[in-house]
């Protein structure tokens, strides 16, 4: 997933990751208080304005910061595209995760603070194995759907590509698609429609390790060798 036009130096690279992680965050828990508050009587309906939201929001967060940080806002998938063979140094590794998370729990404060609601801990409680089954698929398949494009030179489409993968797998998996560590530790400091209770993240996390390894020997098997990508 590095498709940065020309060398960009680490510290604006995590400030990119940090940036893109935190208004990440902040689209879905912001939408998700807005969708509350809009049809406070139909959950139906605020999963779809949710997750309406997040796709468009994302694709765009994607499109932006693509060319500065490869734009991974989501620690499995900097360490999935170290696996499959980028350049990545340990300390670029590091310094990567760091901001992710850090712009994670960021984005939820900042909804927090927008829609006036309490930064607090949230008491929705996910961790079930349907849940847990329901991470696993869903990061799986995020890792295909982004390595499958990267490695077969389609990187201009990633945007759009995961932005309506992780809309989709809002419905058809059981967890709504965390398919984020850092996403999931920032959706611990609201206690709103898009949060998570800490109890349930530990649970969340290990689902998502395990789905970026399955998703990971799935590009291996399907796209064994890395192409470049097209002008």
């Amino acid at each position: 997933m590095n498709t940065r036009i020309e060398p960009v130096g680490l510290l604006v690279r995590a400030t990119a990751e940090f940036l893109g992680t935190g208004l990440l965050v902040a689209v879905v828990v912001g939408s998700g208080i807005a969708a509350q508050q809009l049809s406070p009587h139909d959950v139906g309906l605020q999963l779809l304005e949710n997750s309406l939201a997040t796709t468009l929001g994302l694709a765009v967060l994607i499109l932006v910061f693509q060319p500065v940080s490869g734009a991974h806002f989501n620690p499995v998938v900097t360490l999935a595209d170290r696996t499959l063979g980028a350049r990545h140094r340990l300390t670029e590794v590091v310094v990567y995760l760091v901001t992710q998370i850090t712009g994670g729990i960021g984005g939820a404060i900042l909804a927090n603070l927008m829609f006036e609601v309490p930064t607090a801990l949230s008491t929705k409680d996910r961790a079930t194995p349907g849940h847990f089954l329901g991470e696993v698929v869903a990061t799986a398949g995020l890792m295909l759907v982004i390595f499958a494009l990267a490695r077969t030179g389609r990187t201009m489409i990633i945007a759009p590509a995961v932005g309506a993968y992780i809309g989709a797998a809002y419905w058809f998996t059981s967890s709504t698609s965390f398919a984020n560590p850092a996403v999931t530790i920032g959706r611990v400091f609201t206690d709103t429609f898009a949060g998570i209770a800490p109890a349930s993240v530990l649970p969340f996390l290990a689902a998502q390790l395990l789905g970026a390894v399955l998703g990971v020997l799935l590009v291996l098997l399907f796209f064994p060798i890395r192409k470049k990508a097209s002008s």
